[in-house]
């Protein structure tokens, strides 16, 4: 039997064949979306990105036989710790061969980084944060991924549950289609009664003042999502940070924010699924295929919902359905007909009723599991 060794990345070489590495696990999977070498790089980059303000993480990789099996990354995010009141760790960006024993030791591996930090608990996959790419997808494996979702092999699910990992929460994701939603006489009706008693108004992002409307971003995003599970306010460094990765990609029309006597009272962030896109550039953006950005972009014909928010004390007075609303109108305007409103926690009852108006199925599901170290 052959014996697995595990080393921890610490220079180039092995940094290189960590992001590499998932090319090996899904060559042959057609509903695979290469990731973008480039903003994986920038997310695993402890130097740059903000998030390392306020966390640590290590990378780590399986051999067998001298080749590559597996890859894992062990981390500890302080800033969720001191939010949540928990002591737990994560680990994240994992992807390994169908063999359990390669898995356990990854896990194993992970766990021990873990408890040697003085916490209790392991959590995961996160990539790295609930700002990232977050959950292990355990229902809708016939489909490539939504822009920044998840995705991976059907057999993880036996990996992670053979190895002692339990779920802790699902998070849904919702197909909607624009042709179902815009018949829809309960929405309209929602929506033009909400919209006359706040006197809510929507405005798109001005691209031309990008750097003022990101304020606005940050007054919305921290508010509207601070009661939710497993939520992490972001800096305006992180903000900032993001903005910048997206400004490129970004659809105006689908990135609006709701003002009530000149008040920020919610916000949405909706994406043309760009994954359509760059599931034909294998991982590389330059130096020719930035031009693919533009010259297919008339071929996307999903958007994700990615966020949309309404600030506390203006909840529970339909104005969700007004974003809806807007959305589905816009969308359709610019040849978008499907779209996805990811994610959603499963005991989250108010966005789940958002869904359902807009005729929304579950279609997708996602697992954060948990164990004690």
């Amino acid at each position: 039997m052959s014996s697995i060794e595990i080393i921890t990345v610490e220079n180039k070489k092995d940094f290189n064949a960590f992001l590499k590495f998932p090319w090996k696990i899904y060559n042959n999977d057609r509903y695979w979306v290469p990731p973008l070498l480039m903003e994986k790089k920038a997310i695993l980059n402890k130097e740059k990105n903000p998030f390392f303000k306020e966390a640590d993480m290590e990378l780590f990789l399986a051999k067998m036989d001298g080749e590559i099996v597996g890859r894992i990354a062990a981390i500890e995010n302080r800033l969720h710790n001191n939010i949540h009141k928990e002591n737990i760790g994560f680990f994240g960006f994992f992807e390994c061969i169908n063999d359990q024993a390669v898995a356990d030791k990854l896990f194993n591996t992970a766990k021990d980084w873990i408890k040697n930090k003085g916490l209790d608990e392991m959590r995961g996959p996160a990539n790295p944060s609930s700002n990232d790419e977050w959950g292990l997808l355990v229902d809708g494996f016939d489909d490539s991924p939504r822009i920044m979702m998840t995705y991976n092999p059907k057999y993880y699910l036996d990996l992670f549950d053979n190895y002692g990992l339990k779920k802790i929460k699902d998070l849904l994701a919702y197909k909607i289609e624009n042709e179902k939603l815009m018949k829809s006489e309960k929405l309209l009706r929602v929506s033009k009664i909400a919209q006359k008693r706040s006197g809510l108004v929507v405005k798109q992002l001005d691209m031309k003042n990008f750097k003022s409307e990101l304020e606005k971003v940050k007054i919305a995003y921290n508010q509207a999502w601070a009661p939710n599970w497993g939520f992490l306010p972001m800096s305006d460094e992180e903000i900032d940070a993001l903005a910048k990765a997206l400004k490129p990609i970004v659809e105006p029309s689908l990135v609006l924010f709701g003002e009530i006597d000149g008040k920020i009272v919610g916000f949405a962030l909706v994406m043309l699924d760009y994954n359509q896109i760059f599931k034909e550039m294998n991982g590389r953006l330059l130096p020719f295929n930035f031009i693919k950005l533009f010259t297919m972009k008339k071929k996307i014909k999903w958007a994700r919902i990615i966020t949309l928010g309404i600030i506390p004390e203006y909840q529970k007075r339909g104005l969700d359905a007004v974003f809806y609303d807007e959305i589905v109108h816009r969308a359709a305007k610019i040849g978008i007909m499907l779209g996805e409103a990811s994610w959603i926690l499963e005991d989250n009852e108010m966005m789940k009723r958002g869904a359902d108006v807009m005729n929304g199925e579950v279609y997708k599901r996602y697992r954060i599991y948990n164990m004690p170290v």
